[in-house]
């Protein structure tokens, strides 16, 4: 009996061991087969997917996701041809640049030569390439190169006096992103009719001077009179929205050249908070803007002196070739007189956040490098009113700045001439310029303030607001409000104003005391928007304070006159 009790005891343990093995091999293989479902779709997963599945944060330092594509196989075949290159660009190059040199020669030049020009033994290098999907009918392909070359380039400078100065450019660094525009594509071969080159992006560009057997101090200003000229002519010659056009089969590609497309209209309104870069006094700040950065092509303010909250309010025009790429640069100076003027900091815009036909209103915070974006550094703001018309605009926004165009709502904004006309004795018609003169009533209503700051040992203030038109030195002033932060007045000022183009509203809060008045902040208005809208409301921060707002309603009445100039 304890026999057949023994057998089946062993025959259900065997049958519990070969279950537990067959259902243990079982989960293994569906482990086995989820794993390698989960690296077959990791696989499948595109740079987008796992953008999409991980935040940047999630991600390593070192993790770079790049549309580059790698050409150590091109490389490696441009070291063994470049000495075949280098003989046949020569020449090429030198004949290309030497009629841009003449053209940005310095005024303290008589001639501008090359005597020498050789492109050296070392190959740039291709570091990268991307396809740029930019929904054109064509290919537009850009590659990075890096040149850190040693040529051998020497210009012979000959200066008024008939002093004759043999300068070597030397040490050359060279980092750059260039592209290449396939278009249009065609049917025949080699299936693209033209080949347009530019230099998209110049990251860096390095070189020095020096006078072979002799100083470049010798002649003060010698050395950035050249330095300029040659990055000028760079700028100039091949630097993005400037592409040269390389026809491949016979046609028409006019399409494909540098063209205006519009005009930027900038009114620098202020900064405030501005770096103190001198020790005794404060700074004298001016601005530099442009588009391209080309001399002829910049703008310069006026210089504020001894001023870290600076008001320009000062009008600049801009001629855009490509709204998609280019931006707008402002530079804040510290003058220095004789010496050279200091940076204070910098900022960009891109042109392509603005709306064509509209005008845009913002504060740019000052970093001290375009390039270094993690400046943490308070450098100050700012600010600036933008306006961008393409050519051409056919809405009810059209462009201001075209001829023969009617008033318009924008033109009224903005210190436009129009073109107007006048019969001859003959019949035909003259054209002079008019100048547009924008006249009228300015209603404000200063409805309310918010959170001001205490300015009495009780907690409280007796604010009142005063008005001021900066042009024209009107002043006005609401009734004091006693022991509020939250001030009630709605009274309305009336203001005439003769140019509203360059006038400016101030409103200065102050406390009233007995014995005199404590400074609560202030706000600074152009005239843009009401010019604009005809009539708003709306709320401003007080700058110069720790708090406080201002409620404010604004009409414009217009009452525009015109002014002819031969």
């Amino acid at each position: 009996m304890s026999f057949v009790i023994g057998v089946v005891i062993g025959i259900v343990f065997g049958l519990a061991i070969i279950v537990a093995f067959v259902k243990s091999e079982n989960a293994r293989s569906k482990q086995r087969t989820n794993l390698a479902s989960g690296i077959a779709a990791f696989a499948r997963m595109t740079v987008d997917d796992s953008r999409k599945i991980f935040t940047p944060e999630h991600y390593p330092s070192w993790v770079v996701f790049s549309n580059q594509q790698k050409l150590t196989w091109l490389n490696s075949h441009l070291e063994k041809i470049w000495p075949y290159v280098d003989e046949a660009a020569s020449e090429l190059v030198k004949a290309n640049v030497e009629p841009i040199l003449e053209q940005y020669r310095p005024v303290i030049l008589a001639s501008l030569t090359f005597s020498k020009f050789t492109l050296g033994t070392v190959a740039p290098q291709f570091t990268g390439i991307s396809i740029i999907e930019d929904g054109s009918e064509g290919i537009t392909m850009e590659l990075e190169m890096q040149w850190d070359g040693n040529p051998s380039i020497i210009l012979d400078i000959k200066t008024y006096l008939g002093v004759a100065l043999p300068v070597q450019v030397k040490n050359i660094g060279f980092t750059g992103i260039f592209r290449l525009i396939f278009r249009p594509l065609v049917n025949e071969f080699p299936c693209f009719g033209a080949v347009c080159y530019s230099l998209r992006q110049k990251k860096k560009l390095d070189f020095t001077l020096k006078v072979i057997g002799g100083d470049m101090t010798a002649i003060p200003g010698l050395s950035d009179a050249i330095e300029g000229t040659i990055r000028d002519a760079i700028e100039d010659s091949i630097t993005w929205p400037v592409r040269k056009v390389i026809p491949i089969l016979p046609g028409d590609y006019s399409d494909l050249e540098l063209k205006p497309t519009g005009v930027l209209e900038v009114k620098l309104v202020q900064a405030k908070e501005l770096t103190n870069k001198d020790i005794i006094g404060k700074s004298d700040p001016y601005a530099k803007l442009y588009v391209r950065p080309i001399r002829d092509r910049m703008k310069k303010s006026k210089i504020i002196n001894n001023d870290l909250n600076p008001i320009w309010n000062e009008h600049f025009e801009f001629v855009v070739e490509d709204p998609l790429t280019q931006h707008l640069v402002v530079k804040i100076y510290d003058d220095e007189g004789l010496q050279s003027a200091e940076l204070i900091g910098c900022a960009h815009i891109r042109l392509s956040e603005l709306e064509p036909g509209k005008v845009k209103d913002i504060w740019l915070k000052l970093v001290k490098d375009l390039e270094i974006q993690r400046d943490q550094k308070n450098r100050g703001q700012v600010h600036l009113e933008l306006l961008y018309c393409p050519n051409g605009m056919t809405n009810g926004l059209s462009n201001p700045f075209a001829k023969n165009e009617s008033m318009t709502s924008l033109e009224r904004v903005l210190k436009n001439g129009a073109e107007g006309k006048e019969a001859s004795s003959n019949g035909s018609e003259n054209r002079k310029r008019r100048e547009v003169i924008v006249r009228g009533v300015l209603s404000v209503t200063v409805i309310s303030a918010d959170d001001l700051p205490p300015a009495d040992i009780t907690g409280k203030a007796d604010p009142y607001v005063v008005l001021i038109m900066k042009k024209a030195q009107i002043r006005n002033k609401t009734r004091v409000v006693n022991e509020s932060l939250n001030p009630e007045w709605n009274q309305t000022f009336d203001f005439v104003v003769e140019d509203g183009l360059h006038d400016m509203l101030m409103l200065e809060v102050w406390d009233h005391d007995t014995f005199g008045k404590d400074f609560m902040g202030k706000c600074i208005l152009t005239l843009t928007r009401v010019l604009t809208e005809g009539e708003y409301k709306d709320t401003y921060e007080l700058a110069e304070a720790k708090s406080g707002k201002l409620n404010l309603h604004l009409k414009w009445n217009p009452q525009p006159i015109y002014r002819d100039h031969q």
